[in-house]
């Protein structure tokens, strides 16, 4: 076993603070990364305070992971010592159920194994996070990760970015579609600058009409603010595909309102209670309310390389992993532009 240093919550609703832990040796199948940079994701958060259930202590966060490989085993071929490298949300799966042999190992039947606050397929050994100097992750769980972008910017893509990446490429958003972001944030600034990528016409829908500059910067061409009942009525029936990225409650029936006929809109926000719509705003104009979660390890290389192509990074704020527990504090408060990312070598 290794010695690692990290940063730990060691019960529900504690700070975190310095935690000495150990990872497993390199195996033949196994890539050693010294990690550089890790983005702090609001997952943590609620994840940190139980919010979800089922969280596991002592926790150390963190699945936006970039670094560089210092030890691959026998058997690795596509990395090796001295590469980047990069692990998001996961670290293994059955790799042998219908998903995964799909490339769509975040749906793993079995369940995958999250890169913390989550356990090993044994389902005994505890994963632990990016909130550390050092991980060991089976290479196909590891992404290669381009020397053309600014690392720091780059940790986020692992989960903010696949996380609104995924959508647009399974609904095939491209050059005529209307799309809609809803909130602003963490995940609604990479919706934004994804979907005009893209070729689509991209509109934020906020409730804040202080964010209108940041987000046609971003790369929108319109700004609705969703407090405004006629600016609401001038998007009725509006739209092909709407992202929601609030993980706040929101009345479900006024943002169905806004899709065309076939439109989608598709949750990647988690509410606190389970929102209700009303089935005729469905069926009024066939319409589709959907989910998406992450994307699987292929997606998530071509998304990597996509913004290594079109030079897509997240806007961070670089912090030490001193100041974790104040991070945590102005993200609650949304006080973020748009997203925290540690420095690892401050550890």
């Amino acid at each position: 076993m290794t010695p690692v240093k990290g940063y730990a919550a060691k019960e529900v609703g504690a700070d975190l603070v310095p935690f000495d832990f150990e990872r497993r040796d390199v195996g033949p199948h196994d890539v050693a990364i010294d990690i550089l940079y890790c983005g702090v994701c609001h997952s943590d958060v609620h994840q940190v305070r139980d919010e979800w259930g089922g969280s596991m202590f002592p926790m150390v966060p963190g699945h936006e992971i970039v670094g560089r490989v210092t030890k691959v085993g026998d058997h690795v071929t596509n990395f090796k010592v001295g590469d980047l490298a990069g692990v998001g949300c996961m670290v293994d799966s059955c790799q042998q159920c219908a998903s995964c042999l799909e490339d769509e190992e975040q749906y793993c039947d079995l369940g995958n194994a999250g890169t913390y606050n989550s356990t090993e397929m044994d389902r005994k050994t505890p994963t632990y996070g990016g909130y550390s100097k050092h991980i060991v992750v089976t290479e196909n769980f590891v992404l290669h990760i381009s020397d053309k972008l600014d690392l720091a910017r780059v940790a986020p893509l692992l989960c903010a970015g696949i996380t609104t990446y995924s959508p647009l490429r399974q609904w095939n958003i491209g050059q005529g579609h209307r799309v809609a972001v809803v909130g602003l944030g963490g995940l609604g600034h990479m919706a934004v600058k994804f979907a005009a990528a893209m070729g689509a016409e991209v509109t934020v829908l906020s409730t804040s009409p202080k964010k209108e500059a940041d987000a046609k910067e971003l790369g929108a061409h319109k700004f609705v603010v969703t407090k405004d009942p006629e600016a609401m009525k001038g998007v009725q029936n509006y739209f092909d595909f709407i992202i929601n990225t609030v993980s706040a409650p929101l009345d479900m029936n006024a943002y169905l309102g806004l899709l065309r006929l076939d439109g989608t809109m598709v949750l990647l926000g988690v509410p606190p209670e389970a929102p209700q719509v009303h089935a005729f705003n469905l069926i009024a104009k066939r319409r589709r309310l959907a989910g998406s979660l992450i994307g699987g390890i292929k997606e998530t290389q071509e998304m990597l390389d996509y913004c290594a192509e079109h030079n897509i990074m997240s806007d961070v704020e670089v912090i030490p992993i001193a100041d974790i527990n104040t991070a945590y504090d102005r993200m609650i408060k949304g006080d973020v532009h748009y997203r925290f990312v540690i420095d690892l070598a401050t550890l």
